[in-house]
């Protein structure tokens, strides 16, 4: 067994090992990364022939946490690990966004990347490590790969950036972000901040990269000592150069025509560019095995032509596909309170992209729990996206939540999580479903979302915008734009998709995939100050529409109201059993829930009116109150003894009221009294005994007293 191990240091001193050659040696390539008691098994296989006909790159990349990596059962029926979590696809999106750019076009054969977490102790983050895994697991392979690359975490702390930080690290943290490189540029960028400055964001990025240069050089070293320098040869395209030529003479001054037009409808938009293609096959006058043999490859020159023309047209003349100019946002309208049934809600359209949003208003019963691997808890704040196939005009069902899906909305999360107080009282859903698409449905999510948050009024902290950059470089980058608020086919047929997100004060999260080699950071830099133009004039779009947080809630919403109450009093709130806390939800209609923290029980009351709000609020003030001597209270008989009546004079506090203390006259009996159980008795509580906690209760104490009775005291 030949097992090669190198080591790679952190900038704080902490190293991280690549070992292969032990584990998984059938694989095209494997290896187990490990930093502390960290491990994470990468492996990749790639088939040794293409698909016919497939003209992409099919990767698919996996990444799952095992429990018994922690010592921990997984929960459920079946105890054993099931479908993928939200956490373990968002990392898995973070390993492909890097890798997919960097094989060759060329490359078709179905490729698989596996990356399990086998090993953890809870203090370092595994997701950081991810990438650096699975390129090192390609580099030890003979698949085409134009890497190597890595992934790193970088997050700022007291003002200092800190590279892979441990979970407890991450919690100070005002920015998280993840950054995946080559040696040469970075390729993906996904992170959430506190209101940061673009220049903080840019010091950020250049931090990762220096931190990722050291990674990817030994993946280097340990390509070359597993021989792995040359890879494997393939051919998975056929080409006919004299065809390639033919397309482009006819068809490119057609599809540069076309994308000069300033045509600001996608559908006629697309209708037309395919138009071109079909009328050059029509042409050729093939007959149908001759199509079938060079229908794929006239495809491809063509998509190639198409994505020339609209670069050139964009580059040379500064039109783009609709007409805007670089720098110009598509038109903005903006609705709240659209929709009567929800507790906020709101439109967003910006061009042929739209956001119908819904916020919900719940209790601490509506919070969503966590229980991954590694990560528990609990969650206040859910942002849900869906793209149904009529956005785009496609007639097909919809099948569940996507990876795509996940991925979007858990951008628009991080982009207005920070905005929603701490101290908010209230579980918020916000579910955005995208009703028309054309480029940055994500970004009209955080849109809307900001407006049903307001509508609903939720007291965020500020509004966010967000916006879609993109960018059309030429060879070199000698010659390059950078785009505002992009189209779908901008997105598709451009170099970059660059969303960020924020308020007035700064950026709250990014998003950014480069598909393009020599990214500088002066581009980087003008992109972030176009983009915070584009985000002030959309922001300012969004509170022409609505300011500031409504007022007051709906009238339907969940009216919610907390208290804190000594820990010794949450068994007596609960109740045996849950007894009193149930009765007293059944009998107000309110919602109740208490949880210990901080070392005080948390109550929390919730009612969609009034009258049930103050009415449970009541029974549990009365619970939690302490009894005070000299005070009245009206008292329920509970039972009947020889030498007096026992009362519940406050919830779950009983006292005796001797036969001495119910009247002024003297009683032999307690049936002379009168007193049942059930009876109402006003009580005036005399003393506690400081050592048994006695209540000393008393009725004549309320009476006056009789006339002979004050002449025998005067005697």
């Amino acid at each position: 067994m030949n097992v090669i191990t190198k080591t790679v240091a952190l900038p704080d001193g902490r190293t991280i090992t690549i070992e292969t050659g032990k584990l998984a040696k059938q694989a095209d390539g494997a290896v187990v990364v490990r930093m502390g008691n960290t491990m994470l098994l990468a492996t990749v296989c790639s088939a040794q022939d293409a698909v016919p006909g497939t003209d992409f790159m099919p990767l698919t990349v996996e990444y799952k946490e095992k429990f018994g990596a922690y010592g921990r059962f997984p929960g459920g029926f079946t105890k054993r690990e099931g479908k993928a979590s939200d956490y373990e696809i968002l990392t898995a999106r973070l390993i492909d966004r890097a890798l997919r750019p960097l094989f060759p076009d060329n490359y078709h054969a179905e490729t698989f990347v596996n990356v399990l977490m086998i090993s953890a102790d809870g203090i370092d983050q595994p997701d950081a490590l991810a990438g650096l895994a699975a390129s090192s697991a390609l580099a030890v392979s003979d698949i085409p790969f134009n890497g190597p690359i890595s992934e790193v975490r970088v997050a700022r702390i007291n003002g200092e950036f800190v590279i892979n930080p441990t979970f407890e690290q991450l919690e100070k943290a005002d920015m998280d972000l993840m950054v995946g490189a080559t040696y040469e540029n970075i390729m993906m960028v996904e992170g959430e901040m506190d209101e940061v400055s673009e220049a903080d964001l840019l010091n950020a990025l250049k931090a990762a990269h220096e931190a990722i240069k050291p990674m990817c050089l030994v993946q280097k070293e340990l390509m070359k000592e597993v021989g792995k320098e040359t890879k494997r040869e393939y051919c998975h395209e056929e080409n006919d150069e004299e065809l390639e030529k033919d397309v482009w003479a006819k068809c490119y001054d057609k599809a540069y025509a076309l994308a000069t037009s300033a045509n600001t409808d996608k559908h006629d938009r697309e209708a037309k560019f395919s138009g071109v293609k079909e009328e050059y096959i029509a042409s050729l006058n093939l007959t149908d095995e001759e199509l079938e043999a060079k229908a794929g490859m006239i495809d491809r020159y063509y998509h190639a032509v198409e994505k020339e023309a609209m670069r050139r047209s964009i580059l040379d003349e500064g039109k783009r596909l609709d007409g805007r100019t670089t720098t110009e946002i598509r038109p903005i309208w903006c609705e709240v309170g659209y929709l009567p049934g929800p507790h906020g809600s709101a439109i967003f359209t910006r061009g042929e992209t739209q956001s119908l949003t819904t916020c919900t208003l719940g209790t601490k019963q509506d919070e969503k729990l966590i229980d991954e691997v590694l990560i528990h808890g609990k969650e206040r704040f859910l942002l849900h996206y869906n793209f149904p196939p009529f956005s785009t005009g496609e007639a097909k069902a919809q099948r569940g939540v996507g990876r795509r899906e996940i991925g979007h909305g858990h951008l628009a999360w991080r982009a207005l999580k920070r905005m929603i107080p701490a101290d908010y009282p209230y579980c918020v859903r916000i579910v955005s479903d995208i009703m028309e698409s054309n480029g940055s449905s994500s970004m009209a999510t955080v849109c809307a979302g900001t407006l049903s948050l307001m509508d609903a009024g939720v007291k965020i902290k500020r509004p966010v915008s967000g916006i879609a950059m993109g960018l059309i470089t030429d060879k070199g980058n000698v010659k390059y734009s950078v785009l505002s608020d992009i189209l779908g086919d901008e997105d598709h047929l451009g170099d970059m998709d660059f969303k960020v997100t924020g308020t007035v004060n700064g950026i709250t999260a990014t998003q950014m995939d480069i598909k393009v080699d020599g990214l500088s950071y002066e581009i980087l830099e003008k992109a972030l100050n176009q983009a915070k133009e584009g985000r002030m004039h959309i922001l300012g779009k969004i509170t022409e529409t609505i300011a500031e947080p409504r007022e007051d809630l709906k009238p339907h919403a969940p009216r919610i109201v907390t208290m804190d109450v000594p820990k010794e009093m949450i068994g007596a709130i609960i109740g045996p059993g849950g007894k009193i806390i149930q009765d007293i939800q059944e009998k107000s209609g309110a919602t109740v829930s208490i949880e210990e923290t901080d070392g005080k029980g948390h109550v929390e009351i919730a009612a969609t009116n009034k009258e049930s709000l103050d009415n449970a609020l009541s029974r549990i003030k009365a619970i939690v109150a302490v009894p005070e001597v000299g005070e009245t209270y009206d008292a329920k008989v509970k039972s009947i003894m020889p030498y007096g009546a026992f009362v519940e004079f406050m919830p779950g506090k009983e006292g005796l009221l001797h036969i001495s203390e119910i009247e002024w006259r003297r009683f032999e009996t307690m049936e002379q009294t009168g007193l049942k159980e059930g009876d109402m008795i006003s009580v005036k509580l005399l003393d506690i005994d400081p050592k048994s906690g006695k209540f000393k209760l008393s009725h004549k104490a309320l009476l006056p007293k009789p006339a002979k009775e004050e002449k025998k005291e005067g005697k």
